[in-house]
């Protein structure tokens, strides 16, 4: 679409009469609402809450979903729902703002880690008055990476010395590895790369939703290179679980356990 026809028909969508009163607003979503996330990582969150059918706006299947560039429809689709739940990092926060008629916007922090997943889930569950369906959720999820932690201690990495992609490090500190060092998001720099070479790392962790990492296995060809994913490929009930599993596998399948 041509951006001087974009720009008027945004206007017309941010202005257009909203679906849901000031009341459902301040109360929550009901049973009947609709619940949309910037993406299938906030959409996550928001299944780790309780909530179900959570739409989202970034196909799950981009390789970067914060770059993805809004449309008018998908603005349409924010305005007809009852709660919109975003990061604040996604490029389309600055076409929209954090104020969309009187949607609820809800705004997390996104990292996979047992204390970030529990503090956000409880956020959005005390909104959407879904706490006990979402406690047995976290539960889940928790138990999770308590199992994977486990299988690391048996395999004997706990304390393994690893150079994470910045956006990976939570898992790893929770699966109990040593993050010594970090890099990205951006390029590598050579002092990394001098880093990586002397460093004596067991593993590398890298980010599938901006790989740099690839350089610094290059250093250190001893050392393990595994790549993450933080965005579920699926949006869906146990999408994040399902996918920190999938990361687990990787790591324990690396060396010796599958």
């Amino acid at each position: 679409m041509d951006k001087k026809m974009f720009l008027p028909l945004l206007f017309l969508a941010l202005s257009a009469t909203p679906a849901f009163s000031q009341g459902a607003k301040e109360s929550g979503p009901s049973s009947e609402s609709i619940v949309v996330a910037s993406t299938s990582w906030t959409a996550a969150f928001a299944d780790l809450a309780g909530l179900d059918d959570v739409q989202t706006i970034a196909p799950a299947g981009l390789r970067h979903p914060p770059e993805y560039e809004i449309t008018v429809s998908d603005i349409q689709k924010i305005r007809s729902s009852s709660m919109f739940i975003y990061a604040g990092f996604e490029r389309m926060m600055q076409t929209i703002g954090t104020s969309v008629g009187d949607v609820q916007m809800v705004q997390i922090q996104c990292d996979n880690s047992i204390a970030t997943v529990t503090a956000m889930a409880e956020k959005i569950a005390k909104l959407a008055h879904t706490e006990k369906k979402s406690k047995a959720r976290v539960k889940d999820y928790v138990e999770t990476i308590q199992e994977g932690a486990k299988e690391v201690q048996e395999l004997g990495l706990q304390g393994a010395k690893a150079l994470v992609n910045k956006n990976q490090i939570y898992l790893a500190k929770d699966l109990g590895l040593d993050v010594a060092a970090t890099f990205g998001p951006g390029p590598v720099t050579s002092a990394q790369i001098a880093d990586a070479r002397s460093g004596n790392y067991l593993v590398i962790i890298d980010n599938v939703h901006n790989p740099v990492g690839a350089p610094l296995a290059e250093a250190a060809p001893n050392a393990t290179y595994l790549v993450w994913r933080n965005f579920p490929e699926n949006v869906g009930h146990d999408s994040l679980e399902e996918m920190v599993e999938d990361n687990i596998e990787l790591l324990t399948g690396a060396f010796g356990e599958d």
